[in-house]
């Protein structure tokens, strides 16, 4: 299978797994990779400037309009001093107060160091079919490699890193304020941020109405999830004792999203998870690259569903006969997903 076929989500995992082994002993100083998540980015040429709207100084810095639907919108996010760019799609009637869909790429997705972009606008129908849905969705277009968490001290190579503050304090009042929304949102991620979605919901009870993870390893304090973790961090050159700390700090533990504790904080949320089966057929015989990562990422779902079926959280759980690690079937995981978010949505 191609990257083309597969997607860069696909490459994610698969980076971490050829880690995994290395991150066991990181080094303090990791090596460096052209990779720079800390480099503001650029003002486009034509770009409308909007005035500042948080109290914290967050603010959107300026947007480039693509067309009556999209734009790429700028925001300056004051707990990481640094712009960052998001896709934003309008919701099909703007007459009316409408929710907001945040939705997150996987840890080599987004805006490369090339410049190119590799996101659900890019690699999924999302532009179609939200053409006749009453929803705002914003997609990250930053914080490759990062979890999207806030992480304990800044790195050399990935910077500093507070996407915990940005995504539940200082982003969703500054779009609720620019775009008329009625204040219910949805978050969904995928690999890397299919974690993440998930312990951002925990991090802000009833900020999010409904959330989506999508092939992840939400057991990121004990292994594997915790290497994984790790593997995908030293992956983009970054230093894995930035985020929570050294191997088997606190941080650890209370950044884990699986944990009881935290999972408590998800009741009453709309939950949708899903994983691929791994192309496994009845023999038992060897599925394709994506499917041996979903074949990992699967008995971490099912452990999942045990814990929240253990203390009486609804969830639901979806596994994909013969899914991928990749983006058609993250397309197909978030149609699946839809109805139960335009419930939780109210649209």
């Amino acid at each position: 299978m191609n990257d083309h076929t597969r997607g860069t989500g696909g490459r994610c995992l698969a980076t971490a797994l050829r880690f995994a082994a290395a991150a066991l002993t990181v080094a303090a100083v990791p090596v460096l990779v052209p990779v720079s998540a800390s480099s503001a980015l650029p003002v486009s040429a034509g770009a409308t400037q909007v005035p500042a709207n948080a109290g914290d100084g967050s603010h959107i810095d300026h947007t480039v309009t693509i067309d009556s639907r999209r734009a790429t919108v700028y925001v300056y996010s004051a707990a990481m001093n640094r712009v960052i760019a998001l896709d934003f799609i309008r919701a099909a009637d703007t007459s009316v107060p409408r929710p907001t869909l945040y939705l997150l790429d996987g840890a080599e997705d987004g805006i490369g160091w090339d410049g190119r972009e590799t996101s659900w606008e890019t690699k999924t129908d999302l532009i179609p079919f939200t053409a006749d849905k009453n929803v705002n969705v914003v997609t990250v277009l930053d914080g490759r490699y990062s979890y999207y968490t806030d992480w304990q001290a800044d790195d050399p190579v990935l910077g500093r890193n507070k996407w915990t503050t940005f995504l539940t304090r200082e982003l969703p009042p500054i779009i609720d304020a620019a775009y008329g929304t009625s204040g219910r949102n949805a978050i969904a991620g995928v690999s890397m941020s299919a974690t993440s979605a998930l312990a951002l919901a925990e991090a802000a009870p009833g900020l999010y109405q409904a959330v989506g993870s999508f092939s992840g390893c939400a057991q990121t304090s004990t292994d594997p999830g915790r290497r994984y973790v790790q593997a995908v961090v030293a992956s983009g050159g970054g230093n894995p004792w930035n985020i929570w700390g050294p191997d088997g700090s606190p941080g650890w533990v209370a950044n884990d999203p699986s944990t009881d504790a935290n999972l408590a904080r998800l009741r009453g949320t709309d939950l949708y998870i899903s994983a691929g089966t791994g192309g496994r057929d009845a023999t038992g015989g060897t599925p394709p690259s994506g499917g041996m990562l979903e074949s990992v990422v699967e008995p971490c779902t099912r452990q999942l569903q045990a814990s929240t079926t253990r203390l009486g959280i609804p969830a639901t759980f979806q596994y994909v006969p013969g899914g991928q690690h990749s983006w058609p079937y993250w397309q197909r995981s978030l149609h699946a997903a839809w109805p139960e978010f335009a419930r939780a949505l109210g649209v």
